[in-house]
């Protein structure tokens, strides 16, 4: 009886661990799933916003806006948010975005104030398009 009761006790231990090792697989595989997924997602997010050349280049040229304003210089304000403007619309015709609208917006009245001789408010404007812009990526 001793021999018998040892090998059910060892079968035991052994469904145990085969069980934990199940149980610890599974989590396993659910966690790099979930991780997988997530990677995934933050990649093409990346790759539709990030690569989009018109709104690197609309985020360069309002950030020369803003240069610019600071410096009291209004002209060159206009000139460098309608550059940013331009690639900012071309940008929205290839995604929709609501930091993308709402940047194509403050570049609009960048250039507004610009062109009446309001540098400082025209600033203004073009740091908040760039503020959004850059959320855009």
């Amino acid at each position: 009886m001793r021999g018998w009761k040892g090998s059910v006790l060892i079968n035991l231990n052994q469904r145990r661990r085969a069980r934990m090792n199940m149980h610890g697989m599974k989590r396993l595989v659910t966690l790099s799933v979930i991780g997988l997924v997530a990677g995934l997602l933050t990649l093409s997010n990346i790759a539709v916003a990030g690569g989009n050349q018109h709104v690197q280049e609309a985020i360069e040229h309002a950030e020369e806006a803003v240069e610019h304003g600071e410096q009291g210089h209004a002209g060159a304000v206009v000139t460098h948010a309608n550059v940013a403007l331009q690639h900012a619309r071309m940008a929205q015709k290839e995604m929709h975005n609501p930091h993308l609208d709402e940047g194509v917006r403050e570049l609009e009245q960048a250039v507004a104030h610009g062109k009446e001789g309001h540098a400082s408010v025209a600033t203004k404007h073009a740091k908040s398009a760039v503020m959004h812009l850059k959320e855009v990526r």
